[in-house]
């Protein structure tokens, strides 16, 4: 039997005036939570479907906001920028904190989309360099893998660097990546592009700002991960996946590839948004 379902939105705001909902999807006898970190560009609630079909299971699922889209209060400009620093330290904590608080003694996930499953993987990182108590013990991924250059197949392998390059002007030309006008994300702040490079680069985990070794956090980190690819997902080749699970070496990692034929749509980076059974059923595997 399906479990009854409820959908809230509680309102945040953090140190520096920004503000935020954080949605919310609970089933009336929750056996876990998940806070859910979006992919780059992604509007909070584009997740109620997935938040929904791991409810029914008895998941309590919390989907953050990133600074930027859906309900956040700040867009980026040329006035308005932030970075990792900004979100890994200020906004996930105050979404933790909540879920922590909303659900006190039930079993924690962390996990995201894309750029998301990454973000939960450094947030994991720092909480195990705190040997913070209420750290999730569960990482869950969908569609998520490092952006490293040489973690790309052949021939995509040798363009990457370029692109890495040119998308850190490009954002700081504009004063903000237009992401929606050139098909990459929306339209981002510009150091959350120069740490995402950074990244895709050096293939660390590392943000200016941010002086805790956040690739030796992820390497003490001791959590059960959960990863679902899709098999046609050119954004994220399986190769990414195996790069970011590396940076994990004491956690234990399943990992399911969906096709078109599991998923019932495309097996694309995004299309199982809109039909994500498929992703929930994975993951609750």
């Amino acid at each position: 039997m399906l479990e009854p379902v409820v959908v809230g939105q509680s309102p945040l705001s953090g140190a520096d005036g920004h503000r935020w909902s954080l949605i919310s999807a609970i089933p009336q006898q929750p056996n876990a939570s998940l806070l859910w970190l979006p992919a780059l560009g992604v509007a909070a609630r584009n997740y109620l479907p997935f938040a929904h079909a791991l409810a029914a299971q008895g998941v309590a699922v919390f989907v953050h906001e990133w600074r930027g889209n859906g309900s956040s209060s700040l867009r980026a400009g040329r006035d308005s920028d932030w970075g990792y620093r900004e979100l890994l330290l200020e906004d996930i904590p105050l979404s933790d904190d909540a879920v922590a608080a909303a659900l006190p003694g039930v079993p924690r996930i962390i996990g995201g989309h894309s750029l998301g499953g990454q973000m939960a993987g450094m947030q994991l990182g720092l909480a195990a360099l705190r040997n913070d108590p209420l750290m999730p013990r569960s990482l869950w991924l969908a569609a998520s893998g490092a952006p490293y250059w040489r973690a790309w197949p052949m021939p995509r392998r040798i363009a990457m660097p370029m692109i890495y390059r040119f998308l850190p002007w490009l954002a700081q030309v504009n004063g903000a990546l237009p992401g929606k006008r050139i098909g990459f994300g929306g339209n981002e702040a510009r150091s959350l592009i120069r740490d995402w490079a950074l990244t895709a680069l050096s293939g660390r985990y590392a943000a200016r700002g941010i002086e805790a070794d956040m690739e030796a956090g992820m390497a003490q980190a001791d959590v059960e991960i959960r990863a679902a690819i899709m098999d046609s997902d050119w954004l994220v080749p399986r190769t990414s996946l195996d790069f970011l699970l590396s940076k994990l070496p004491r956690s234990r990692a399943e990992t399911v590839i969906l096709r078109e034929s599991d998923l019932g749509t495309r097996a694309d980076h995004f299309s199982w948004l809109k039909q994500p059974e498929a992703v929930a059923k994975a993951l609750l595997r």
